[in-house]
């Protein structure tokens, strides 16, 4: 259960700057702001799970930040509705 919860507060934690960044280049202002919170709130929970974690937490945390990264641009695609192209 533990890895699960690092590996998916790792997959949000990313998604969320993933989606704002793809909102910060079409300037979808109340996007920005509403995940930006997001993204300091999952932070502020993240930083105490991975800095006394080991290896092995760290690979499974990175490892949820880089599936959440492709995650949150296709959601921001989604929701900015360029979804399938630019």
């Amino acid at each position: 259960m533990k890895q699960l919860t690092l590996f998916g507060t790792g997959f949000l934690q990313v998604a969320l700057v993933s989606a704002q960044t793809y909102m910060i280049a079409r300037s979808v202002w109340i996007g920005v702001l509403i995940v930006g919170f997001g993204i300091s709130l999952v932070w502020s929970v993240n930083v105490r799970k991975v800095a006394f974690g080991g290896w092995v937490d760290r690979i499974i945390y990175s490892s949820g930040a880089g599936v959440g990264a492709l995650f949150g641009m296709l959601v921001a695609m989604w929701f900015a509705g360029n979804f399938g192209g630019r």
